[in-house]
């Protein structure tokens, strides 16, 4: 496959692509296979968390698939247990050598758990990381505009990437409007909303339209409306599909009724009150 995959502009200059392959909930042992076929049909940047438990499973994929480390992009996170500055330098180190690298692209604090009040002293070990070059970008996921306000005020470098919840039933537009506003790119989580949407009468007259599916409706709107997205599948013909988004295009009409499908459905945990 020959897709190029576009890239989104950081505001530290690193190039991201705006398609990338997640594997949330996928059983490390089946991890391997699952980066193996993404990589060959041409994805490059892997999302991946050490709570996810597969983050061997995807360094094996890395390791054996022969492509040049500076063509991939590769994201981890840190877990809420894991927090604070000292145990964040730890747990970042004990993730690289699950992925059997030498440094991450992106970096992200998983949560923000407000209760626990240890974002912005793990953020400073993020920093500490950034700075001597082990990490290309540093983000956060889950970051409300509350959090990020605090964590800009209290620190020095701003976060790359937000990684949130984000589909068409749940836009999070506060969330991305302050992300845009301190020149944050918005990364979406769970960007087919776990297939709940799938169904839906007008995501599929527009798939018809255009002889595609709702799944490649939906993530061709959030590339639309410039947004980093992670699909994720353990199906080779999915994880193929789900690449093959340029084809096509949707007209300003189906932008808008996607839009309007907004309805503020989550399907994983409230941000706010989230806290491991």
């Amino acid at each position: 496959m020959t897709t190029v995959i576009p890239a989104v502009t950081l505001n530290n200059g690193v190039q991201m692509p705006q398609i990338g392959f997640g594997v949330f909930q996928v059983p490390n042992e089946e991890t391997t296979t699952a980066v193996a076929a993404a990589l060959k049909a041409g994805y490059r940047s892997i999302d991946t968390a050490a709570i996810y438990g597969n983050e061997e499973g995807v360094g094996k994929a890395l390791a054996e698939s022969g492509i040049n480390r500076e063509e991939l992009f590769i994201t981890s996170k840190i877990w809420i247990s894991d927090m604070g500055y000292e145990q964040t330098l730890k747990a970042f180190d004990e993730s690289l050598q699950r992925l059997g690298l030498d440094y991450l692209d992106l970096f992200l604090i998983h949560w923000p758990a407000p209760e626990k009040e240890l974002y912005v002293e793990t953020w400073k070990a993020l920093e500490k990381l950034y700075a001597e070059k082990k990490i290309r970008a540093i983000g956060v996921s889950n970051f409300q505009p509350t959090h990020l306000q605090k964590l800009i005020d209290a620190t020095d470098v701003v976060p790359a990437v937000n990684q949130v919840e984000l589909h068409p039933a749940l836009q999070n537009a506060e969330v991305s409007a302050a992300n845009a506003g301190h020149g944050i790119a918005t990364e979406a989580w769970s960007p087919l909303a776990q297939g709940a949407l799938l169904n839906d009468a007008s995501i599929l007259a527009i798939g018809e339209a255009h002889q595609v599916t709702a799944a490649q409706v939906i993530l061709r709107w959030h590339l639309q409306r410039g947004r980093v997205i992670i699909p994720k599948s353990v199906t080779e013909s999915r994880i193929v599909q789900n690449l093959d988004l340029f084809g096509f295009e949707l007209s300003g009409e189906e932008l808008a009724a996607i839009d309007a499908l907004d309805r503020g459905g989550r399907t994983g945990p409230d941000p706010d009150s989230f806290n491991g």
